[in-house]
C-alpha cells in the first residue's frame, strides 16, 4: 500500500465480484469423489443429500451429533441404497482436529461458539486426504439441490478454481443482521457458503475456524483470497433469523472479522491494511450501521410483533459489537495465521506419514477413528455408472463393528 493512502474501513454491500461467475453450459464435467453432511438432525433432514449421492453414485459421508445418529443415518442411506459411512463425533477423540490458536483466544470469552460444524467439516477434509478424495462436497442437510447435475459442473471447475460453490436462490444465508438490512429495504447481496460448497484437494491445505462465516474464512490461503467461483442452484430452506437474540450474539464477532477482511479483498488490498485504526474505523461504521437499520425497521411499515423481533435481534448484535476491540480483531487474524501453518502442517504430515489414497477404511485406520462410534453401508457397485474415479471403488466393500449391506 503506497504510503499516505486512506483505507476505506466501510462494511460493503456484496462481495460478490470477487467471485468468478461461471454458466453450467460454459462448463465442463467432472466426478466427485464424495458428499460430506455434518448433521445435527434426524435422519429424515438427510433425504435430499441421499437421494443426490444416490443419483450422482457418489460415496456420502455423515458426521452425526445432536439429534442425529450415525446408525438411523447409515439405514436411511442403506434403505436408499447408498454407499455411506456415518460417524457419531460425539464419541470422538477431539484431538483428531488440531488445538487451533483461535479457540484458545475465544475460550474463556462471551464470544465462545458452542457449534460443531467446523469440527466436522475440519474431520472430513482429513478423511477426504487419507482415502485419496480429489473431489468433495460439504452440503449441509437444511440445502435442496434443484439440478443435482450442478454438480458435475461444479466438480469440473475444481482444477482451476480450488473451491466452488452453488449460488443459493432459496432463503438468504446471511447473518441476522445482513437479513434486517435487507428486510429494511437496504440492498444486501449474500455469498458462498460452506452449505452447498465444491471442494478441490488444493483447498484441503484450508480448515474451518470456529467461529461464524467460518466457511469465509475456508476461502483463504492465509493471506489472500484463493480463487473462487460460483455455478448452479442450491435452495437453502426458510428458516427464521430473529427467533432468539442470542444468534445474532453469536454471529457478531465472526461477521464483523468476515466482512471486514472481505472489504479489503474488495478494495484490492489484504490483511497487511487490517490495521488497529482500520478495526477502529471499521467496528465504528458496522454499529452506525446496525443502528440506522434498527430506525429503518421502526419506521417501517413492518407488522409490529415482527418489528419487536427484528429489533431485539439487532439490539442484541450491536450490544456484543461494543465488546468487540480493535486488539481484538488483530488477535485474532493473527491466531488464526498461526492456524493455518498448523493445519498446513496437519495435512503434510498426514500425507507423508500415511500415504493418502487407500481408502475410506485406511482412513479410519489411520485416525484411529473407534468401531462403536461408526455405522458403514455396503452396497453393490452400480453396473453402468458415471465416470466417479477409483476413489469411489476405493469406498465401498467396508467392514467395521456396525456394517448394513444392502442387497
Amino acid at each position: 500500500m503506497a504510503r499516505g493512502r486512506r483505507v476505506n474501513a466501510r462494511q460493503h454491500k456484496s462481495h460478490q465480484d470477487l467471485l468468478a461467475h461461471i454458466d453450467v453450459a460454459d462448463a465442463p464435467g467432472a466426478a466427485m469423489d464424495a458428499i460430506i453432511v455434518p448433521t445435527g438432525r434426524p435422519a429424515a433432514y438427510l433425504r435430499q443429500a441421499i437421494a443426490v449421492a444416490k443419483e450422482r453414485d457418489v460415496f456420502l459421508l455423515l458426521l452425526c451429533s445432536l439429534r442425529s445418529t450415525a446408525s438411523a443415518a447409515a439405514l436411511a442411506a442403506k434403505n436408499a441404497g447408498v454407499r455411506a459411512l456415518a460417524i457419531d463425533t460425539d464419541l470422538l477423540n477431539p484431538g483428531l482436529v488440531p488445538t487451533f490458536a483461535t479457540d484458545q483466544i475465544l475460550r474463556f470469552t462471551r464470544f465462545r461458539r458452542q457449534t460443531d460444524t467446523s469440527y466436522k467439516r475440519n474431520l472430513g477434509l482429513l478423511i477426504a486426504v487419507l482415502a485419496g478424495w480429489k473431489r468433495i462436497l460439504f452440503l449441509d442437510d437444511d440445502i435442496e439441490l434443484p439440478n443435482p447435475a450442478d454438480l458435475g459442473v461444479a466438480a469440473g471447475l475444481l482444477d482451476e478454481y480450488p473451491v466452488v460453490g452453488l449460488a443459493n436462490e432459496g432463503m438468504p444465508d446471511n447473518s441476522v443482521v445482513c437479513h434486517a438490512i435487507r428486510d429494511a429495504g437496504q440492498k444486501q447481496d449474500t455469498f458462498i457458503g460452506g452449505g452447498a460448497l465444491e471442494v478441490g484437494e488444493a483447498a484441503f491445505t484450508s480448515f474451518f475456524p470456529n467461529i461464524y462465516n467460518e466457511d469465509w474464512f475456508f476461502l483463504l490461503d492465509g493471506m489472500k483470497l484463493r480463487p473462487s467461483a460460483t455455478t448452479g442452484k442450491a435452495k437453502q430452506k426458510d428458516y427464521d433469523p430473529y427467533r432468539d437474540p442470542r444468534r445474532a450474539r453469536g454471529e457478531e464477532l465472526g461477521d464483523t472479522l468476515a466482512e471486514g477482511v472481505f472489504g479489503l479483498f474488495d478494495n484490492h488490498l489484504g490483511l497487511a491494511q487490517a490495521t488497529k485504526a482500520y478495526w477502529r474505523e471499521f467496528l465504528n461504521d458496522r454499529r452506525r450501521i446496525i443502528r440506522e437499520t434498527i430506525k429503518l425497521v421502526q419506521a417501517s411499515p413492518i407488522e409490529a410483533a415482527q418489528q419487536a423481533r427484528m429489533v431485539d435481534a439487532l439490539k442484541a448484535a450491536v450490544g456484543r459489537s461494543e465488546l468487540i476491540t480493535p486488539e481484538l480483531c488483530l488477535r485474532y487474524l493473527r491466531a488464526w495465521q498461526q492456524d493455518c501453518v498448523r493445519w498446513r502442517q496437519r495435512i503434510t504430515d498426514l500425507r507423508r506419514d500415511h500415504r493418502g489414497g487407500s481408502g475410506v477404511g485406511h482412513a479410519l485406520e489411520a485416525l484411529d477413528i473407534p468401531l462403536l462410534a461408526r455405522t458403514e453401508v455396503e452396497v453393490p457397485l452400480m453396473r453402468t455408472r458415471r465416470p466417479i474415479g477409483n476413489a469411489l471403488d476405493r469406498g465401498a466393500g467396508l467392514t467395521g463393528s456396525s456394517c448394513l449391506t444392502s442387497t
